[in-house]
């Protein structure tokens, strides 16, 4: 990634661009490079684009939830001083997006979600993970996405090192398990925030009827599908998912 991370504090974080900001919240194993396409487009655009790295791997155990996370997200935003932000989150970024919305609602003027978890997911799947079964990961890493090659060995070794690193297993299934308790069907028809969400038509881990499930519940809500496309739709399908965005961004005056 060519984008330098800037650390202040406990904040380390890409930033590139000005004006309006779009805070990108990566998934469990996702990282800050997953979210390449969006960086380069949008802030030709009139985005500032901000990149938080998510202190998974950092917080102690009982901390290792999705609402510690929500509120570093407002702590970043106050370190930043910033205003009417727009959320862009992936699997667990989104379920971090949307709870954050939920607790600091002033904060957000708008939310979008791909392939986000609070609802359901199956990002665990059967007796994952399987640690030191270097071919057992690989098929995870590529499940992930329509096109496996898009899973490059660099992705596989990233998220191979992180299941056989002890602490970072048991973060990881902590933070799984928070987001499973942390189901927000009843929240949702509660939160007046409009909400852009993109789906793959083909995502294995959080399937096409959650995100009919979160069209339906969320009161302000607009749905778009991305064909031959998995879980993560902004790496898969970089130039389509920032097509969409835009268009949603104009529509909403955003």
């Amino acid at each position: 990634m060519k984008e330098e991370l800037i650390t202040e504090g406990k904040y380390k974080y890409v930033e590139v661009g000005e004006g309006t900001p779009i805070i990108v919240l990566h998934g469990l194993m996702g990282g800050l490079s997953n979210f390449e396409g969006v960086m380069n487009y949008f802030p030709n655009k009139g985005y500032k684009i901000l990149v938080p790295e998510l202190p998974i791997y950092d917080k102690p155990l009982l901390k290792t939830t999705v609402k510690s996370f929500a509120k570093f997200v407002d702590d970043f935003i106050k370190h930043k001083g910033l205003k009417d932000v727009i959320l862009l989150g992936n699997s667990l970024g989104g379920h971090i997006g949307l709870l954050h919305t939920k607790l600091f609602p002033k904060n957000v003027k708008a939310l979008i979600i791909t392939g986000s978890s609070g609802l359901y997911e199956s990002a665990m799947g059967d007796g994952y993970p399987r640690r030191g079964d270097y071919e057992f990961i690989k098929k995870k890493a590529q499940d992930v996405f329509y096109d496996p090659a898009v899973a490059t060995p660099e992705i596989v070794d990233e998220v191979f090192a992180t299941v056989n690193d002890r602490i970072k297993l048991v973060k990881t299934l902590a933070i799984a398990k928070s987001a499973i308790r942390h189901n927000m069907a009843k929240d949702l028809p509660k939160m007046s925030t409009p909400t852009c969400i993109i789906w793959g038509k083909n995502d294995n881990v959080t399937p096409p009827d959650v995100a009919v499930d979160f069209h339906k519940l969320l009161p302000d809500s607009d749905l778009f599908w991305i064909d031959k496309c998995g879980h993560a739709a902004m790496m898969e399908h970089p130039d389509e998912f920032n097509t969409i965005l835009e268009a949603w961004l104009k529509v909403r005056k955003l």
